[in-house]
């Protein structure tokens, strides 16, 4: 299995002058960094619009420079050499692509205005559109891949069940932490092990892409509903998963804060889905 990925990521200048953020940077280096992690092998596109355009060139929309007949041979032809490498190693598991291109654009691509339609429209770049047999992310959905796993852990039954779900979610690329893993185990802990393992913990939530909260029970976990706050305060996307048939009202399952602020799934291969971008380099059965 590898992930062929456009140019830019690994090497930013060959984007269009201008339009690279510190935050384009920063979501960059993550899919490379993931991919060295978890020993996933990476393939570059060509840079179609660069080679069209030259280095250095200006921002623009498609219609601006890119709808002409020389631009859609070459992409034509590279498309061709793309899929004759396939016949020698496979097609790829995803493409990661990168939004904001009009040639590599995953989930919208910036085309132009015609006849005062917006200029920003949803759906692949030029470019991208031509491997639709193949799955898509977009580079900050692949650059999600830090966990903080949100669950009670009061019992063996607890952590083993965490466990199960850090390995699972470890199988998809993904970097687990779990509180339980830091010291936050044991009932008889004194007050600066209880300081040590509240840093912990909040640099780990700080430094997650992702909160993965377990929401089962009559009522959710207090602790978990605590960082399941903190992460919405700070903007982290959060899922919570919960697995109890037992309901509180006929619209809510546990706790109208917790659900309004996440997207709750209720089993494992629903939790799978709900992730930006799983990369199944070691799926578990479920």
């Amino acid at each position: 299995m590898y992930l062929l990925v456009c140019p830019c990521i690994e090497n930013p200048s060959l984007r269009a002058k201008g339009i690279t953020h510190q935050k384009d940077l920063v979501a960059f280096r993550e899919v490379l960094l993931r991919c060295k992690t978890f020993h996933i092998p990476v393939k570059m596109l060509p840079c179609a619009e660069t080679l069209y355009l030259g280095r250095d060139h200006d921002p623009g929309y498609f219609l601006d420079r890119l709808d002409t007949q020389d631009f859609s041979d070459l992409i034509s032809h590279l498309e061709k050499e793309v899929r004759k490498n396939w016949e020698i190693d496979g097609a790829p598991y995803a493409i990661i692509g990168v939004d904001s291109s009009p040639v590599c654009g995953v989930r919208y691509t910036w085309y132009g205005s015609h006849d005062d339609s917006p200029a920003k429209i949803p759906g692949r770049g030029f470019f991208l559109q031509r491997f639709s047999d193949v799955i898509a992310y977009d580079v900050y959905e692949a650059a999600c891949w830090k966990v903080y796993l949100a669950a009670p852990l009061f019992s063996e039954s607890e952590c083993d069940y965490n466990r199960k779900i850090a390995d699972i979610l470890t199988g998809y690329a993904l970097q687990v932490h779990l509180p339980q893993d830091c010291g936050d185990s044991e009932h008889s802990r004194d007050l600066s092990i209880q300081q040590k393992i509240f840093a912990s913990n909040l640099r780990a939530l700080d430094n997650a892409d992702i909160i993965i909260a377990i929401i089962d029970g009559a009522d959710a976990d207090s602790g978990t509903s605590w960082e399941i706050g903190y992460g919405y305060a700070k903007r982290k996307k959060i899922i919570s998963l919960r697995t109890d048939f037992r309901r509180v009202g006929v619209s809510e399952m546990v706790n109208l804060m917790l659900e309004q602020s996440s997207v709750v799934v209720n089993d494992i291969p629903s939790l799978i889905k709900a992730l930006p971008c799983p990369i199944p380099v070691r799926p578990t059965a479920i």
